[in-house]
C-alpha cells in the first residue's frame, strides 16, 4: 500500500532532486538509442549461423521483439505505478524488500551495467581503430582498449553537465544512428546482383544447424535496453502518459528497424553470406561505396555505440542514486547536484567501475573482450529479470492501492511470456558460458553476488541523503 511517507518521499525527491525535464522525444530517444547498439552489426552473423532459413532468421527477430514488447507492457504498469528514479531497484524493493533490491543494485554496478557498456565500448574501440589506426604507436589490443576507455570518459564528461546536455547528446546520436541504418536498408533493398557467389560462400561456412535458443539469446541482447525508461521515471514529463508511450514506441520502432535491416541483409547477401560475413553491413554497401564502405560503416557503428553507452550512463546512475537515498552506508551517492542537475557522484563511480572492468578484461582475455563481458553479464541480467517479472504479480496483490495509470493488456499473458522468456534465457546464458568453458566468469559473478548479499544483510537502511553536491 502506498502510505503517507512514500508520498512525502516522492514529493521531496521531485522538489530537491530529479525534475521532470524529459519530453516524449527525449524518452523515446533514450530507449531507441540504448537498444540499437553494436548487436545488430556484431551479432547478426552469429544469429544467422544459428538458424536454418531466412524465414527462421526473421522469425527469431520477430519473436525477440514480441518478448521485448511483452516486457515493455509489464514495465509500463510498474513504472507508472512507482514513477521514481531507480526502475527495477524500486520494483524489487517493493516486492521483495530493501535487501534484495540492494543485491540487484550491487549486481548492476559490478556486473551487468559495466559488462553491457564494456561490450559496446569494445566494439567502438575496434571500429575506431579502423578509422584512426594506431598500430604504429601501440599494439592493436591496447589501441582498442584505449578507444573504449576514451569513449566512456568522454560521454561521462558530457553527462556531468546535467540532464539537458545528456539528453541533447542522446537525441543527436540516436537520430544519426537511425538515419545510418536506414541508409544501409536502402543499399541492401535496392541491391541487384551483389549477392556473394554460392560456391564461395559454401567454402567459407557450412550449412547452419538450427539452435533457436542461442539465436534468441543473441537477439534479445540486441533488444536490451527497452526497460531503461523506468530508471528515469522521476524525470519524465507527464509520466502517466509519456512513460507508456515511450516504452511502446521505442520497442516497436526498434523492432521495425531490425526487421527491415535484416531484410536488406538477406536480399543483398542471402543467409549463407550473412553467416560468413566478418562485417555484414560493410559488405552490403561496398558494391556502391567501394573502398569508402568500410570507413563509412565504421563511423556509423562508432556513433551507434556512443549512443548506447551514453544512454546507459544516463540511466544507470539513477539506480545508485536511488540506493543512496535509502541505504545509510551509501548515502553519499544519493545526492543530486544543484548546478548540473544530476547524480554526479553516482555517475562518476559507475564510470570508474566500467573502466576498471574494461581494462581487466583486456588484460586477462586479450582479443576476447566482447565475448568475455557478454558471458559475464548475461546470466545475471536475466536472473534478476525473472524476479522483476514476478514482482508484477506480487505487487498487484500486496499493493492494490498503488496508482493504476496503466494496466497490462491481456493480463496475465504478457507477464507470463516475459517470465518464461527470462527463465529460458537465464538457463541458456548460463549453459552457453559453461559450454565455452568460462566457469571462471561464473565463479567471479558468484563471488561478487555473495559479497553483495553480505553487505545487504548488514547494511542499515534509512533515508539519510540530502540534496547537495
Amino acid at each position: 500500500m502506498l502510505n503517507t511517507s512514500d508520498i512525502q518521499s516522492t514529493d521531496a525527491e521531485t522538489a530537491s532532486g530529479p525534475r521532470r525535464q524529459l519530453s516524449l522525444l527525449d524518452s523515446t530517444c533514450i530507449i531507441v538509442g540504448i537498444i540499437i547498439g553494436s548487436g545488430i552489426y556484431e551479432l547478426t552473423p552469429r544469429i544467422a549461423g544459428n538458424v536454418s532459413s531466412p524465414a527462421m532468421l526473421l522469425g527469431v527477430w520477430l519473436f525477440g521483439g514480441f518478448v521485448a514488447f511483452a516486457g515493455a507492457l509489464c514495465y509500463a504498469e510498474l513504472a507508472t505505478a512507482y514513477p521514481r528514479s531507480g526502475g527495477d531497484y524500486i520494483f524489487l524493493s517493493r516486492a521483495y524488500g530493501g535487501r534484495f533490491a540492494f543485491l540487484f543494485a550491487w549486481a548492476e554496478f559490478w556486473i551487468v551495467r559495466p559488462g553491457n557498456m564494456g561490450v559496446i565500448s569494445y566494439v567502438f574501440g575496434r571500429y575506431a581503430q579502423q578509422i584512426w589506426p594506431l598500430e604504429e604507436i601501440v599494439r592493436e589490443e591496447v589501441a582498442i582498449t584505449g578507444f573504449a576507455c576514451a569513449a566512456i570518459g568522454l560521454l561521462t564528461a558530457m553527462n556531468l553537465w546535467g540532464v539537458r546536455a545528456g539528453t541533447r547528446t542522446q537525441n543527436t546520436l540516436t537520430v544519426l544512428k537511425v538515419l545510418g541504418l536506414l541508409g544501409i536498408c536502402v543499399f541492401g533493398l535496392l541491391s541487384v546482383g551483389v549477392r556473394p557467389d554460392g560456391d564461395v560462400v559454401s567454402a567459407q561456412v557450412s550449412t547452419p544447424q538450427a539452435n533457436f535458443p542461442m539465436a534468441l539469446l543473441f537477439v534479445l541482447f540486441c533488444f536490451g535496453g527497452w526497460n531503461e525508461m523506468s530508471y528515469v521515471a522521476a524525470e519524465v514529463r507527464k509520466p502517466e502518459a509519456n512513460i507508456v508511450r515511450a516504452l511502446l514506441l521505442g520497442t516497436c520502432s526498434t523492432l521495425l528497424i531490425y526487421l527491415v535491416v535484416n531484410l536488406a541483409f538477406l536480399k543483398s547477401m542471402g543467409l549463407p553470406g550473412i553467416t560468413a560475413a566478418d562485417a555484414v553491413a560493410t559488405d552490403v554497401v561496398r558494391p556502391r561505396l567501394g573502398d569508402y564502405a568500410a570507413r563509412a560503416i565504421s563511423l556509423l557503428i562508432c556513433l551507434t555505440c556512443l549512443g548506447a553507452i551514453n544512454g546507459m550512463l544516463f540511466t544507470g546512475s539513477r539506480i545508485y542514486y536511488a540506493v543512496g537515498t535509502e541505504h545509510a552506508w551509501f548515502s553519499w551517492l544519493g545526492r543530486w547536484h544543484h548546478r548540473f542537475g544530476g547524480p554526479i557522484r553516482a555517475l562518476l563511480l559507475q564510470s570508474f567501475a566500467t573502466l576498471a572492468l574494461v581494462i581487466t578484461a583486456s588484460v586477462t582475455t586479450p582479443g576476447e573482450g566482447f565475448e568475455t563481458l557478454f558471458l559475464f553479464s548475461a546470466p545475471v541480467y536475466w536472473g534478476f529479470a525473472i524476479f522483476v517479472a514476478l514482482s508484477l504479480f506480487i505487487l498487484r496483490i500486496r499493493d492494490p492501492d498503488a496508482p493504476q495509470v496503466h494496466r497490462v493488456w491481456l493480463f496475465p499473458i504478457p507477464p507470463l511470456i516475459f517470465l518464461g522468456s527470462a527463465c529460458y534465457l537465464f538457463y541458456s546464458g548460463l549453459t552457453y558460458a559453461i559450454a565455452h568453458k568460462e566457469l571462471r566468469l561464473s565463479l567471479w559473478a558468484v563471488v561478487i553476488l555473495a559479497i553483495g548479499a553480505l553487505l545487504a544483510i548488514w547494511n542499515p537502511r534509512g533515508r539519510t541523503a540530502e540534496p547537495g553536491c
